[in-house]
């Protein structure tokens, strides 16, 4: 089974038989590769632990430092792994920490860009979209909107190509706040009705707030 798409209770499974193999065969090796199936679980748990704390934060608008800290320990499993897409998807959050709960962007982009490359490399579409959003959106913040353009449309290109409906239309309403600072306010407005559209028939209603506050901004 490849080990990418094994689940945690296989992981967790491959763990007691190596453990077993030792005991009753001799085998100590097996135990190395036990504890590789449980790094393999344990990173697996810190990055969702770790989400499950951002999404509290981002909607309380607060820090939990808890948070970095299981996302910088599911990097490192990651890294011992050899495992490039975990490493991947754990940079990204841990850029997302320091960008949106310590509003640190100085400190945020390089794991962010680390993240992107890494997903490049291994294909992972969808990581590679959410670290290309939030390198646009410190783009933006810094004013560079050609940067910001080109981060978001890439970003959003790669969502439509995986079918990631919420995210387009979340990035939409992104790239309507570039288009207006960049004096495109009649594309800026259809970038927005397109999001409606696409928020709409996702049920993102959560999306569906941002444009309406978007429509209310522009």
């Amino acid at each position: 089974m490849d080990g990418e798409t094994m689940s945690t209770d296989d992981r967790i499974e491959r763990a007691r038989l190596a453990c077993q193999r030792a005991v009753f065969v001799g085998d100590l090796d097996a135990l190395d590769t036990a504890e590789r199936e449980l790094d393999m679980v344990e990173a697996d748990l810190a990055v969702a632990r770790g989400r499950i704390m951002q999404a509290r934060s981002h909607e309380q608008r607060t820090e939990n430092p808890d948070e970095l800290a299981l996302f910088q320990r599911a990097t490192e499993l990651y890294q011992g792994l050899g495992d490039v897409r975990g490493e991947g998807e754990a940079l990204f959050w841990v850029g997302t920490y320091h960008q949106m709960s310590m509003r640190d962007d100085d400190t945020a982009v390089p794991f962010l860009e680390r993240s992107s490359e890494l997903a490049a490399r291994v294909g992972d579409k969808l990581t590679m979209s959410y670290a290309l959003r939030h390198l646009g959106y410190a783009d933006h913040v810094a004013g560079r909107l050609d940067a910001a353009r080109e981060r978001l449309e890439e970003s959003t290109r790669l969502r439509r190509e995986i079918g990631f409906l919420p995210g387009v239309a979340a990035n939409l309403v992104g790239l309507a706040y570039v288009a207006a600072a960049q004096g495109r306010r009649d594309h800026a407005w259809a970038l927005i009705e397109e999001a409606g559209s696409i928020a709409d028939a996702s049920g993102a209603q959560a999306i569906l707030r941002q444009v309406e506050e978007a429509r209310t901004h522009l």
